[in-house]
């Protein structure tokens, strides 16, 4: 040995330096029977029954594996001998303490202790962990957390979960503010979060997922400012106050899912100005406020799936210019407006599935215009027909995903702008296969496209369950018109307030499928609308039937004024008429002496 070393042992306590002559004096030992060495530094003991430990345990020992056996204590002399030991892993066991492992205990860094009896953290049971990094205590007893459970240690990551915590004490882990990084509170039974709860200026990532926690209320979690993120699902969590989140100023990741929030606003988004990813669905959102994202224009992300909207304003997303993904699947949209998607100029990815967005999509023009980086778009929305413009400005996107939708029409060159298109999904049995089908085959052939489409015909009869791809070019005729053809548009109109007036839509169709009338007033479908609807035959090489409906509209006032269209449906189809505005004006009466000159005052 040489002199420095020799120098350094003699500076070592008297039972350390007996432990470490053992080490380097022992010769390599053997593996114990019935435990297994995969490696120099494991040795794995687990799932052999034991009630004592095994005999004798070789010193080169870094790891000890003892899962899944039946020990309930362990001699403090029982381990002296290893002074390379760092981890070891007592879980499915019967301790009913966190146990002393002896003269050892100083160096352990990775103490693992879950699934066992433990009910209580004593004062002075963590004590002799002076190096302990990792402590894993889940899936056990304990219901109290204390200011005297947790002395002052080098703790990083510290996993409580599943164990019966009812409530929180502060101060609880002040004594571990200069190490902690991670903290799991999952599945206990905590209520609520006091104020200065967590004083932690190094702890990253927090979570408390499956608790009881209803309500946050402003400044909780003041004294995390280096947290990154932050779960708190599956709480049953209604109310977010002003300020919830206010101090986590750093703070990446939030996922509040499976929750009972009901609403965005700016006020519990406030400080968060770092927050690049959102998640909250399985929630009841309903409403998201105009200046909701005022405070974190940072998002990259946002989950908004299976909760209750039914309506994207086009104030929804203003200020995320960042963002590259928006999930909206399996809410209740029925409504988008013009602009709802203008300023995502980031926006890579967007979900749309499972919504009632059939007639925004089959009749607006440039629902997605400003979405010039979009590169996949999921649709599952029952739509029935795609005009040309249906995906107008998205010339970037390479993934459209139009399944679950029965698909009857798709208009000629649908699809030509989008020279970088990869993948386009499309299945459907509903197929109006006439002469204005004609180009689909031929040009999803042309794209390489076939592989992803299942598309057969529904119409006419005698190419009913017939592949697109497996008819002829002379199969596509137009001898008839199933789906209805707009033939009488509403008129714009103006009104002086208190009349009663009406709007005159009409259609035709050679099919006697059953005809279905709705009226809308600027996109949005009118459910009290007062209608009178009739149908007649007419001749046109063959008999035809034309559908008239009738929008009455009584005592008009200005909440009236607006754009109305009558959308004209059978089994084939919806037709849109084009948009008819209502103008509303007050007729005034000016009197001097017995003069009365009438006077028409416009309503601006």
């Amino acid at each position: 040995m040489g002199t420095f070393a020799h120098s350094l042992l003699l500076l070592l306590p008297l039972p350390l330096l007996l432990r470490c002559s053992l080490c380097v004096a022992r010769p390599a030992e053997e593996c114990p029977a019935a435990c297994r060495c995969p490696d120099e530094q494991l040795l794995d003991c687990s799932r052999l029954k034991l009630s004592r430990l095994p005999e004798p345990l070789p010193s080169w020992i870094v790891q000890l594996d003892l899962n899944h056996n039946r020990l309930s204590s362990i001699k403090p002399n029982a381990l002296s001998h290893l002074c390379k030991l760092r981890e070891i892993k007592l879980n499915n066991n019967e301790f009913e303490a966190i146990p002393n492992l002896g003269p050892v205990s100083t160096n352990i860094t990775f103490l693992s202790l879950t699934s066992n009896k433990i009910s209580d953290i004593l004062p002075g049971h963590l004590k002799p962990f002076h190096s302990l990094e990792t402590l894993d205590l889940s899936n056990n007893n304990i219901s109290v957390l204390n200011m005297e459970s947790f002395p002052p240690l080098v703790l990083k990551h510290l996993h409580i979960n599943n164990n019966r915590i009812i409530s929180l004490e502060p101060g609880t882990f002040d004594n571990l503010s200069n190490t902690l990084q991670v903290l799991r509170l999952n599945r206990n039974r905590i209520s609520a979060i006091p104020q200065k709860m967590f004083k932690l200026p190094h702890l990253q990532h927090l979570e408390m997922n499956r608790n009881k926690i209803r309500k946050i209320d402003g400044l909780t979690f003041q004294g995390l400012p280096s947290l990154k993120s932050l779960r708190i699902q599956r709480n049953g969590l209604a109310r977010l106050m002003d300020g919830a989140f206010w101090g986590l100023s750093n703070m990446e990741i939030l996922q509040l899912d499976h929750n009972n929030l009901t609403e965005i606003t700016k006020g519990w988004l406030y400080g968060l100005l770092m927050l690049q990813q959102l998640h909250l669905s399985q929630n009841s959102i309903s409403r998201i406020s105009p200046d909701a994202w005022e405070f974190c224009q940072k998002l990259s992300e946002l989950d908004l799936t299976y909760n209750n909207l039914a309506r994207l304003e086009d104030s929804s997303f203003v200020g995320l210019s960042l963002l590259v993904r928006l999930s909206i699947g399996n809410n209740k949209v029925s409504y988008i407006a013009d602009c709802a998607f203008r300023g995502l100029s980031s926006l890579q990815t967007l979900d749309l599935k499972n919504n009632e967005i059939s007639w925004t999509i089959e009749d607006m023009n440039g629902a997605f215009s400003g979405l010039d980086k979009l590169r996949w778009l999921l649709q599952g929305n029952r739509i029935r027909s795609i005009t040309k413009k249906a995906f107008s400005g998205l010339d970037a996107l390479e993934h459209l995903d139009l399944s679950n939708n029965a698909i009857m029409s798709v208009q000629g060159n649908t699809f030509s702008q989008m020279k970088k298109l990869k993948e386009l999904y499309l299945n459907t049995s509903s197929l109006l296969c006439d002469c204005q089908l004609k180009w689909l085959p031929e040009w999803l052939v042309d794209n390489n496209f076939e592989t992803f489409v299942n598309a057969t015909c529904a119409h006419p009869q005698i190419l009913k369950g017939r592949s697109v791809f497996a008819v002829s070019l002379d199969g596509f005729v137009c001898d008839d018109f199933p789906k209805p053809q707009i033939t009488v548009q509403p008129e714009t109109q103006s009104a002086i307030k208190g009349s009663n007036l009406s709007f005159i839509c009409s259609a035709a169709s050679s099919s006697d499928s059953p005809m279905t009338f709705a009226w809308k007033k600027d996109n949005e479908l009118l459910h009290d609308a007062e209608m009178e609807n009739y149908a007649h035959l007419r001749a046109q090489g063959g008999e035809v039937m034309e559908y008239t409906t009738i929008l009455r509209l009584r005592h008009v006032d200005f909440s009236n004024e607006g754009k109305y269209q009558c959308v004209i449906s059978n089994h084939f189809g919806s037709s849109y008429s084009v948009k008819a505005k209502l103008t509303v004006n007050i007729l005034g009466c000016l009197c001097i002496s017995e003069c009365c000159t009438e006077a028409l005052e416009i309503h601006a």
